[in-house]
């Protein structure tokens, strides 16, 4: 259960969250109630700041609370997310040769702390995530990230596709490690600036994302399981780029 410090209830309460610019991850909404007037500035002002809501039955807002939370409750966020495009700009005025990932609808809580721990190690730049569909940064992500989402520059964009042809047209090479090829992930170049894209743990990376790589890379495996756990596959990755950057 979140403790009262990590979530914020009551009509004028959230509203008064948006309206400050706390880093929100996810606002709920009593559906029985949503499409009334009182909840149009908090619809309004989730819209314009780029914060999920979802029309949920009370009882899941009863789940994190029973006090007077008037049928609508915000879950914080333990990061500030960031705009893409400023992280994207920055590191090349900075002289960087960015290494970017890109998580397509990971869900799984633990495989994304997992990853964050890793791409930290690693030297990742920063983790680009989907509004919707992929995981929240909660305290159980932060807790499987031994705290590197502290030190990651996390950016979740609307759009995931538009912003990773976004990235391609600032010169990034689009890398999708992904099953559905013949070519090995090793034969990829990292030396250049680069977004590495891993896909959900249900069906992988979407097709659209996977239209516009410049590489299709597989982990080759030997044994009889066909693929491996997705946050063991972006280590395996990661660090074939940290050993191609550093020779």
């Amino acid at each position: 259960m979140m403790s009262e410090k990590e979530m914020v209830f009551g009509i004028q309460s959230v509203t008064e969250a948006l309206k400050s610019g706390k880093n929100i991850e996810k606002i709920f909404l009593n559906k029985d109630i949503a499409n009334g007037q009182q909840f149009q500035e908090i619809i309004t002002l989730a819209h314009k700041s780029n914060v999920l809501f979802q029309k949920v039955p009370i009882q899941k807002i009863d789940y994190y609370t029973r006090k007077n939370h008037q049928g609508v409750l915000a879950l914080l966020s333990s990061v500030t997310y960031l705009d893409t495009s400023n992280v994207i700009q920055s590191l090349f005025e900075n002289g960087k040769n960015p290494l970017i990932l890109v998580l397509d609808r990971i869900t799984d809580v633990r495989n994304f702390g997992a990853i964050a721990r890793t791409a930290e190690c690693a030297g990742v730049d920063a983790i680009i995530l989907p509004l919707r569909g992929g995981s929240q940064v909660t305290s159980d992500a932060m807790k499987t990230s031994s705290g590197a989402l502290h030190y990651m520059q996390i950016c979740r964009e609307f759009n995931l596709t538009a912003t990773v042809e976004y990235l391609k047209n600032c010169g990034l090479q689009i890398v999708a490690c992904t099953e559905k090829t013949k070519n090995s992930i090793f034969t990829a170049d990292f030396s250049v600036p680069t977004a590495l894209v891993l896909g959900s743990e249900e069906d992988g990376i979407s097709q659209e994302i996977l239209n516009l790589a410049d590489f299709k890379g597989a982990i080759p495996l030997l044994g009889n399981i066909e693929s491996l756990n997705v946050s063991v596959s972006a280590g395996i990755a990661l660090f074939e780029a940290v050993r191609q950057r550093g020779e």
